[in-house]
């Protein structure tokens, strides 16, 4: 699957910074785990052993999935941003019509996202409805939860 994502220059030193620790501490790391579980004899019976292979082998497949990430990943220019509609790299603010409460979440790639900072992937349900709408648009969105509406209150860099 070809599935370009769009990311801040900051993301993506984020991942790659991820990726050198990776590949340049945590797996030499379990390189020695491995040898020294190997010098205690027996590779059947050694439970050493088999923990550190299973973690080489979790590792490996993270490295791999966040290269996989890195190489997909293309730079957005932010100041090419529109904030006419809603698109990524926006901060929306919406107000949940049947609570009235506010929220406010910036609209990231999908490798960005954190909720907790207020950074929604553009790949969820909330972040698909409100891309390309604008400011007094009422979008109602379909959540596990069931059908939720929402009013553009901004929209903004």
């Amino acid at each position: 699957m070809n599935k370009i994502s769009y990311i801040t220059e900051e993301g993506l030193k984020k991942l790659k910074a991820e990726l050198e620790h990776l590949t340049s501490i945590e797996r030499p790391a379990i390189s020695k785990q491995i040898a020294e579980a190997r010098d205690k004899g027996d590779l059947s019976e050694n439970a050493e052993y088999s923990a550190a292979k299973d973690a080489q082998g979790l590792l490996e497949i993270k490295i791999a999935k966040l290269s996989n990430v890195i190489s997909k990943s293309r730079i957005i220019d932010e100041s090419l941003i529109d904030d006419s509609s809603v698109q990524i790299l926006n901060k929306v603010k919406i107000k949940n019509a049947k609570t009235g409460q506010i929220m406010e979440y910036m609209l990231v790639s999908e490798s960005e996202s954190d909720l907790k900072s207020g950074k929604l992937s553009v790949g969820t349900p909330i972040a698909k409805g409100l891309l390309g709408k604008k400011i007094g648009d009422h979008v109602n969105i379909q959540v596990p939860s069931g059908k939720m509406e929402f009013e553009i209150i901004d929209i903004s860099k």
